[in-house]
């Protein structure tokens, strides 16, 4: 038996046999300019080199916004009359502008108050940084914990103050 060769077809009478398809348009891509922001988050102000999935922003309209931080707050005298112990609080949130933090005792509005705020903490002491400032009390509502006051304070003066000195197992120059 022989072995049967297979069968091409001519390249035209295949051409011929299928059925006639449109080429695709030619599409190009449309441009669209979109600002950064929408109008809808332009409202809404934030930091913008601070981490605020972090610790989260108050989403209101105000000049300057606030951070939900604890930090330390150290209440240091109302009124020019220095606390026999400061008094160790903690902020509720913090602008450049202000601090809002619980207290156990009533402060009048408009007092003048001396605060100090541990803004970065490390071990051992070295390398800490410090914000005293003198504030005034700007706002006081009564808090959830009985006898404890919400107490919101602008920032007349702040000072900040940083302990980098050289410890003592390092050699001076």
């Amino acid at each position: 038996m022989e072995a049967s060769l297979p069968q091409y077809a001519e390249t035209g009478a295949v051409a011929n046999s299928l059925p006639a398809v449109a080429p695709a348009p030619i599409r190009t891509p449309a441009l669209r300019i979109v600002p950064l922001r929408s109008p809808s988050a332009i409202s809404i102000r934030r930091f913008a080199r601070v981490p605020t999935h972090a610790f989260g922003v108050f989403h209101e309209q105000r000049e300057y916004p606030r951070a939900s931080l604890h930090l330390p707050l150290r209440l240091r005298s109302v009124e020019n009359v220095a606390e026999t112990y400061p008094i160790s609080l903690v902020t509720r949130d913090i602008s450049s502008t202000g601090v809002f933090f619980l207290c156990p005792k009533r402060i009048e509005l408009n007092s003048a108050i001396e605060l100090e705020i541990i803004l970065v903490s490390r071990p051992l002491g070295r390398g800490n940084v410090v914000a005293v400032t003198v504030a005034k009390v700007r706002r006081v509502e009564p808090a959830n914990m009985p006898g404890w006051f919400g107490i919101a304070a602008s920032f007349d003066d702040l000072k900040f103050d940083r302990d980098d000195e050289v410890p003592t197992y390092f050699p001076s120059v």
